[in-house]
């Protein structure tokens, strides 16, 4: 927390040139004696700061001297504030720490970084769907530290099926999917992801984590999620659709949809892929019209099926 204040002070500096005890203190929600403590340790840590003594004295930085933070560029630091407007998923300490970085921006950049902050609202929920319910879980801080400072962790885990393990556990990284917070680590049978909110407890061992020297979180993700897409919906079905309306698929589908070649009448070859035969009748049943399903033969059994059923009910 010193720390974060003394950087604080700095930033205060450079913006307003010269600051009193009193003007820090109210700042930062401190005591002035605290900031006067605070003034004095930035000095002592080599930092060119003086105090001015009587009236009109404060506190300064000799020459001017400044921070690399003046480097940045408009678009950096508008893209920066961004993170820190309503609509943040960002913790309160970081929102907190990017409201005090703004204020040592140069003039011409602040105005800016202020009006990102406040010019982007993000809704995750789809049009008709149900609220989704943002959580912070258990654990999360203490296995985000453990993979910032690159240990080990004693973690205890509570399965799909409710039951309880413990086991040693290399951190690589953490990964938000909607709602759900997820760990990436490596273990003694090889990599895993563990639902954070399953977690029971993290024990940080001190002892050094092993990481692969060509990890990647964001591409060992990619391949994570793509196996857990294809675990999920293992059953493929072929079909033709009309060219009109493979936006309305591509919509209805997203990822579990692929696009192949077109055919001598026009029509796009795709790949859907579902739960089970019987589950990917029922989603297509009512796409008769612009979608031809022609293999597994299954799924066009269950399609008559469901014709019949609906023929007989209310033909």
């Amino acid at each position: 927390m010193r720390a974060d204040r003394l950087m604080a002070i700095l930033f205060l500096l450079q913006q307003r040139e010269q600051v009193t005890a009193a003007e820090v203190a109210r700042e930062l929600e401190i005591s002035e004696r605290t900031a006067r403590r605070d003034l004095d340790a930035l000095a002592m840590a080599g930092v060119p700061v003086y105090s001015m003594q009587g009236r009109g004295g404060g506190w300064r930085l000799v020459g001017g001297a400044r921070t690399d933070l003046s480097g940045l560029t408009a678009g950096e630091a508008r893209a920066l504030f961004l993170v820190a407007g309503p609509a943040s998923a960002a913790t309160p300490a970081v929102n907190a720490a990017l409201r005090k970085l703004v204020r040592a921006l140069p003039e011409p950049f602040r105005v800016q970084a202020e009006a990102a902050a406040s010019s982007l609202v993000l809704d995750p929920q789809r049009w008709g769907s149900s609220p989704v319910e943002f959580r912070h879980p258990p654990f999360l801080d203490e296995l985000q530290d453990a993979v910032i400072r690159g240990v080990q962790v004693r973690l205890g885990y509570v399965d799909g099926q409710g039951a309880e393990t413990t086991r040693t556990v290399h951190p690589l990284g953490i990964v938000a999917k909607g709602p759900a917070w997820y760990l990436v680590a490596t273990t003694e049978a090889g990599r895993r992801t563990f639902r954070i909110d399953r977690v029971s407890s993290a024990d940080p061992t001190g002892d050094p984590v092993h990481r692969p020297a060509d990890f990647d979180l964001a591409r060992s993700w990619r391949e994570i999620a793509d196996e857990v897409d294809r675990r999920r919906t293992p059953v493929e079905l072929q079909a033709l659709c009309a060219p009109d309306w493979m936006g309305r698929l591509r919509m209805m589908l997203g990822g579990r949809l692929e696009v192949g070649g077109s055919t001598p009448d026009g029509r796009v070859e795709v790949v859907i892929r579902g739960y089970n035969e019987y589950a990917l009748a029922g989603e297509l049943a009512g796409l008769i019209e612009w979608l031809e399903v022609t293999g597994p033969p299954g799924v066009r059994d269950h399609l008559a099926s469901i014709g019949k059923a609906l023929a007989e009910r209310y033909g």
